[in-house]
Parts: C-alpha cells; sequence; structure tokens
C-alpha cells in the first residue's frame, strides 16, 4: 500500500491516539492499532512488525516519562523495577512456548479463552477487593501474560495490567511497569519476526549465504514498510508525556474503574471479533 503524505498524517494521529491509551492505562495499543491497520489495506506482514517496534518505542519513552511523574520508581534498586525484569524476563521465554503451542490450537478458541479471561480480570479489578503483594503472584502473572500473547498476538497488557492489581501492585506503579515491561518483549518479537521473514525469503538458503547478503536482504525497502514505522514511531513517542500525565491525574479510585472498565471493554472486544 503506498503511503502519501495525507495517509503519513493519518497513522501518526492514529499511534498517537492509541498509545495515549495505552500509556494512560497500560493496554490498548496493539489491540486497537493492529486491527485498523489490516482494515485500512495493509498486510499483515507489514502491520504486526511496525505496531510492535513502535510500541516499543513508545513504551520506552512512556516508562521514562512515568517515572518523571512519580506514578512508578525505577530507580535501580526498587521493587518497580524488579517486577518489570522478572515480567520481561518470563514473558520473553513464555512468549515463545506460547506460539509454539498456538499452532496446534483453533484462533476461535484463542480468541475466546483471551477474551473471557481479560473480562474476569476486569470484573475482579472493578469489585477492587485489596490484596497483599507477593512475589509468587508476579511470576505467575508474567508467566500467563506472556503465554497469551505467545498464543494469540494480545491479552499481554490487560492480564499484566489488571493482574498486578489483584495481586496488591498500586494502581499507577501497574501501569508505568506493564509500560516498560513491554519494551523488550516487543524488541524481541519484532527481531524474530524480521529474522523469520528473511530467512523464509531466502527458500532455505540461509546458513549457505555471506552474512552481508543476509542483512542486506533483512533490511531491503521491501522486507520492512519504513513509511509506515515511522509514522507510528513518531506517533507513539509524541504523545507519552500526556498519557504518563494522565495517569498521574486520575484519583485513586478514577484509575481504578477506569482500568477495570477498560478490561471489560478489551475482553468484550476480543470475544465479538469473533462474529467479523
Amino acid at each position: 500500500m503506498e503511503i502519501t503524505t495525507q495517509t503519513f498524517l493519518l497513522l501518526l494521529s492514529m499511534a498517537f491516539a492509541c498509545e495515549f491509551i495505552d500509556s494512560a492505562a497500560g493496554m490498548g495499543y496493539g489491540t486497537i492499532l493492529a486491527p485498523l491497520l489490516i482494515a485500512m489495506g495493509f498486510a499483515p506482514h507489514a502491520a504486526v512488525p511496525a505496531v510492535l517496534i513502535s510500541q516499543a518505542f513508545g513504551g520506552l519513552a512512556a516508562s521514562i516519562f512515568h517515572h518523571r511523574f512519580e506514578n512508578v520508581s525505577f530507580a535501580r534498586d526498587s521493587r518497580d523495577l524488579k517486577v518489570a525484569l522478572v515480567i520481561s524476563a518470563l514473558g520473553i521465554v513464555a512468549t515463545v512456548a506460547g506460539a509454539l503451542v498456538s499452532v496446534n490450537l483453533p484462533a476461535a478458541a484463542l480468541k475466546t479463552y483471551i477474551g473471557v479471561l481479560v473480562t474476569i480480570m476486569g470484573v475482579v479489578v472493578l469489585c477492587n477487593r485489596p490484596a497483599a503483594f507477593a512475589w509468587k503472584k508476579i511470576v505467575g502473572l508474567a508467566l500467563l501474560s506472556a503465554f497469551n500473547k505467545g498464543i494469540s498476538g494480545g491479552g499481554f497488557g490487560p492480564v499484566v495490567t489488571g493482574g498486578q492489581i489483584i495481586a496488591g501492585e498500586r494502581r499507577r506503579a501497574a501501569v508505568g511497569i506493564t509500560t516498560l515491561a513491554e519494551v523488550p518483549i516487543c524488541v524481541c518479537a519484532f527481531a524474530a519476526y524480521l529474522v523469520g521473514r528473511t530467512a523464509n525469503e531466502m527458500q532455505g538458503r540461509v546458513l549457505d549465504m555471506p552474512v552481508a547478503d543476509f542483512f542486506r536482504t533483512m533490511f531491503s525497502p521491501g522486507m520492512l514498510p519504513w513509511e509506515l514505522m515511522l509514522a507510528l514511531i513518531i506517533g507513539a513517542t509524541l504523545v507519552t508525556p500526556f498519557g504518563a500525565f494522565t495517569t498521574r491525574a486520575l484519583k485513586r479510585e478514577g484509575a481504578h474503574y477506569a482500568i477495570g472498565g477498560l478490561m471489560l471493554l478489551e475482553g468484550a472486544y476480543t470475544m465479538i471479533s469473533l462474529l467479523g
């Protein structure tokens, strides 16, 4: 699909809006943006890597502002940073495992599972029952959420954010932690996607070809949608201060209902998409 200046600005605005929701509530960027891009005519092999790499840039920038606005503390020895690192590290492993499992599962079953899980967690968050923080809850949450992403491509943000709240984490901190934890997972997913597609283009000759040719193919204009990626990266990065400030500005009950309500909407959207 050819990207005109008008389309470029539209894509930038779409990323701006989606990342605002994601950086303010800890969920929604990929869930909203990827289907919109495909509906606009972008092929999945162009939309998916563009969403992944732009989410990594936006998430990194948002994490900085969440820290500056004191929604979360990413100081070297802080608990928040340790939680984010645990979720990221376990998440990368579980995402790969989930991807392997998904090969043998029907797409409808995967979407139903994610939709029901996110909806139930949204109800639990809205019930606002206090819970004590525990590391075993965080470890289980990291494995579950990343496994979900691996089997279905979604379900990470709402499960991680809502799960942390259920596990006893502060609401504003849960949003900031999710934002940072997604960065390395998106980068790894983007790299795996790019290497896999390049290897597929080489038609089994990867191990016999010069390394320079492999990288030349990987970064060729036809392999990556550079204009699409640039538009999404700019839009997702520019909005991050506003999203982080919104998280800070929301009062405790406001954040509680906003996150729980958005989880219900994401769960319902996932299940309704099965009818399309």
